[in-house]
């Protein structure tokens, strides 16, 4: 939940910089980014609410506002997509960026259509994207985006 909300400023920041290389894209990325990032955060607070405070009957119906992790997975694997794209067209940020975030795209875009196709949890289609992706690609992607950030133009 706090991990959407905090993207957001994130992805702000990133918008500021991609708007030099093309400002009508980087405003489509930031606003699917936006609407991913505030989906997971309400996914996050709906699951919440529900371990703190389970209601006597909760249906086997996914999140009506987040089903299956569409905008979790899905809209914000588009955005990526459109950033890492961005980030390989322009000069702003280095080009292994953007090949890392190309990576978190196809990965989160597997994972929500593994969870829309396959419903398993522990099916390797679903595991083995939201592991790597999870635990590896996101966090480092997170990681050098924001030393990117801080050091400026063309790192």
């Amino acid at each position: 939940m706090l991990g959407g909300l905090l993207s957001t400023a994130v992805l702000a920041a990133v918008y500021g910089r991609l708007r030099e290389t093309d400002a009508t894209f980087a405003l489509w990325a930031l606003l699917l980014g936006i609407a991913g990032a505030l989906g997971s955060a309400d996914h996050g607070g709906y699951d919440l609410a529900n371990a703190i405070n389970p209601p006597p009957s909760i249906p086997d119906l996914p999140n009506p506002v987040d089903p299956r992790g569409l905008l979790t997975f899905g809209i914000v694997g588009v955005a990526l997509f459109v950033v890492a794209w961005l980030i390989l067209r322009g000069g702003q940020f280095p080009r292994g960026l953007g090949y890392l975030a190309y990576l978190s795209a196809v990965l989160l875009v597997a994972l929500y259509l593994g969870r829309l196709i396959i419903l398993e949890p522990t099916n390797p289609v679903i595991l083995v994207p939201a592991l790597l992706n999870g635990f590896l690609v996101n966090p480092a992607l997170y990681i050098w985006l924001g030393l990117a950030l801080l050091r400026g133009r063309g790192s």
